[in-house]
């Protein structure tokens, strides 16, 4: 009896080793198949940008990275897919210069990594406002008559956004005070600025293409002028991640800055790429989509003098509290145009 029982208790911890051997081992599998789930974690970066003509080709960064996993997200406004990146919800954002110095002065991490497109900002101004194009002084003067009427001229735009201080900037430049001449109206979403000046909610509007395109060919409004002589030029789009991200992902953000300047060398070389996304992304139709096209260029440099006239440009118009004049500059990050391109920072617009 006592040999049996022996035997039985060597068979049970025979069994028992067995059991904490598979056991042991099933922990080195988990070990290994979280450690596999953590690297493909990794290899994704998630990347938002905004609608409008110039924003909607980030939709096709995906098809010009490789060996990791982009995923790209379209926002209402440039506003909300910052938003998304501060908290966390974004590696990767489209944004515009206008943006970058705002999100600076609010103390927020941000690093600008590469440009994308410029332009796409136009003055319109209501069909029924007798102005001829550029013609500024006509235009104080329909100021100064709405002033003594008691009701100052409507003007529109989508405050943070950047046809907001290219207009504020063009304003000051041919003498008007865009806070004490004129009422400025917040319209946050570009898709709702055809209908507010068609109506006549307003009397000017700084919007961006492909809305610009929509409201002259529809008849709601009519051209008045590019605001572009303003200190910031016709600086626009601008990629932008945290210092996080770029400490957990440089590589794969070497990756995605590649693949936009790629992507944006192909839109210079074949518009109906850029056509296609419109076509795909809006229920514009061709014609609008081509008229846009026309105001828009691609440009993967970071400007930094244009940069550090924006800064000084809000400063003044105290859009923002704090000069970050310097902050600007030491937050453009160049190393990953550099290894995209080959080039060196005074010829990515250092």
């Amino acid at each position: 009896m006592r040999l049996k029982r022996k035997n039985w208790l060597v068979i049970f911890a025979s069994l028992l080793l067995l059991l904490l051997s598979a056991c042991g081992n099933a922990s080195e599998s988990e070990k290994v198949s979280t450690e596999s789930n953590r690297q493909q974690t990794d290899s994704e970066v998630k990347l938002g940008y905004a609608t409008c003509a110039h924003c909607l080709p980030m939709s096709l960064t995906p098809d010009y990275v490789e060996d990791i996993t982009l995923e790209a997200t379209n926002f209402a406004s440039g506003n909300d897919v910052l938003t998304a990146l501060v908290s966390g919800s974004l590696d990767v954002a489209q944004v515009t210069y206008l943006h970058y110095i705002t999100a600076l002065d609010k103390g927020f991490d941000l690093v600008a990594i590469s440009g994308q497109i410029n332009g796409g900002s136009e003055l319109l101004v209501s069909k029924n406002i007798s102005l001829k194009e550029n013609d500024w002084d006509g235009l104080k003067k329909l100021i100064e008559e709405h002033k003594k009427s008691g009701e100052k001229l409507r003007v529109a735009a989508s405050r943070g956004n950047a046809q907001d201080i290219h207009m504020r900037g063009e304003f000051i430049l041919n003498g008007i005070d865009p806070v004490k001449d004129v009422e400025i109206i917040n319209i946050a979403n570009p898709a709702d600025h055809a209908s507010a000046l068609g109506k006549g909610e307003v009397d000017l509007i700084s919007t961006v293409e492909p809305f610009a395109s929509q409201i002259r060919l529809s008849g709601a409004g009519k051209h008045f002028a590019f605001p572009y002589e303003q200190a910031a030029g016709n600086l626009t789009n601008l990629i932008v991640t945290r210092s996080d991200v770029i400490d957990e992902k440089e590589e794969e953000l070497n990756k995605v800055v590649s693949g936009i300047v790629k992507m944006v060398g192909d839109l210079e070389d074949d518009k109906e790429l850029w056509i296609d996304v419109l076509k795909e992304h809006t229920s514009l139709s061709e014609e609008v989509g081509r008229e846009a096209l026309k105001n828009s260029y691609p440009d993967y440099q970071m400007h930094q003098e244009e940069t550090l006239a924006i800064v000084k440009m809000m400063k003044d118009l105290n859009y923002i509290q704090s000069d970050v004049s310097d902050k600007a500059v030491e937050n453009m990050d160049y190393q990953f145009l550099e290894n995209a391109t080959g080039k060196i920072p005074e010829e990515l617009g250092k």
